[in-house]
């Protein structure tokens, strides 16, 4: 048995009894979910929501985790045509190279929705997530209007990106776009790859090369971990505002105390759920939307208060 196969195998397999639930055996199916890692909340939320829909659906669903691995992603797809599931829900690392992937999988009649990361151009039968550039737009916007009326009309802003990261390079590019002006200076971005400890020392390096830095941006919950923890550690709370993505309970903690200024909410269970009710769709031959924008939220002090719950 390979490494691919051996992983698959110790997928996390989630099936609900299709009697007493009301779902006929026609109607259930054999759903695989390929995410990127099950380190952050994130995607281990959407998860969450494809477990819970596969559970009211009656549905079998193996969760494969890449370990942020792209070459893993591919392997897996490919595995999954072999065992000729009936779906499979797909976190993109490399929203190019998974393309040859996605479409033997159509060619072999099993649909692909996207999750979180649009596929440029791809054969997936639809996508499920944010308009990541929008969003990044809309929080470039509340940092300019910050910058206007509680810095002084000045800020020096470095970024905590994923460069590796095609949906997080387009949340950078958005907030580039709205976010400055006169005033506002971009200093340096550095890559924090996606992963905790790697944005923690790119954060610290951030301010280490810029010690009149006034704000950070950071684009993912890796990177937001990782900028509020080196804020937190060089004891810099009360001259670096954080900007961001993907609430945690030490972004929240940053906005009680007010350092953490704003953070992009999206809605992974939201996702994940929708993802496997389209891929059921699909497959009782229904007509589904080739995108499907699920809404965000800028958590600040004034709205923060209905997320707790969700980080005890």
């Amino acid at each position: 048995m390979n490494q691919i196969s051996r992983m698959l195998s110790q997928g996390i397999a989630v099936a609900a009894l299709a009697i007493g639930l009301g779902v006929s055996a026609a109607d259930a199916g054999t759903y695989a979910l390929v995410t990127i890692n099950q380190q952050a909340l994130f995607f281990n939320q959407i998860n969450d929501g494809a477990k819970a829909a596969s559970e009211v659906g009656g549905d079998k669903l193996v969760i494969f985790n890449a370990n942020n691995v792209p070459s893993a992603q591919n392997d897996a797809i490919e595995n999954y045509i072999t065992q000729k599931v009936d779906g499979i829900v797909l976190v993109a690392i490399d929203v190019n190279g998974v393309k040859p992937a996605i479409t033997a999988a159509k060619k072999a009649g099993i649909p692909i929705v996207a999750v979180d990361a649009q596929i440029p151009d791809g054969d997936n039968a639809a996508f499920v997530g944010v308009d990541n550039s929008q969003a990044g737009q809309d929080i470039g916007k509340f940092f300019a209007s910050y910058v206007k009326d509680k810095m002084g009309g000045s800020a020096k802003v470095g970024i905590v990106g994923a460069l590796n990261s095609f949906i997080q390079n387009q949340r950078l590019d958005g907030f580039k776009k709205t976010a400055g002006g006169s005033g506002v200076t971009f200093v340096d971005t550095v890559d924090g790859q996606n992963v905790q400890d790697v944005a923690l020392t790119a954060s610290e390096n951030l301010m280490t090369a810029n010690p009149s830095m006034g704000a950070i941006y950071a684009t993912g919950e890796p990177a937001l971990i990782g900028a509020v923890s080196a804020v937190d550690t060089a004891g810099k709370k009360d001259s670096v505002k954080v900007f961001g993505w993907d609430l945690t309970a030490q972004a929240i903690k940053g906005i009680d105390e007010g350092w953490v200024t704003a953070v992009v909410q999206q809605d992974p269970y939201t996702e994940g759920k929708t993802a496997i009710e389209t891929l059921g769709k699909i497959k009782k031959g229904e007509t589904v939307p080739a995108v499907i924008h699920v809404p965000v939220t800028i958590v600040t002090k004034d709205n923060v208060d209905k997320f707790r719950a969700m980080f005890k």
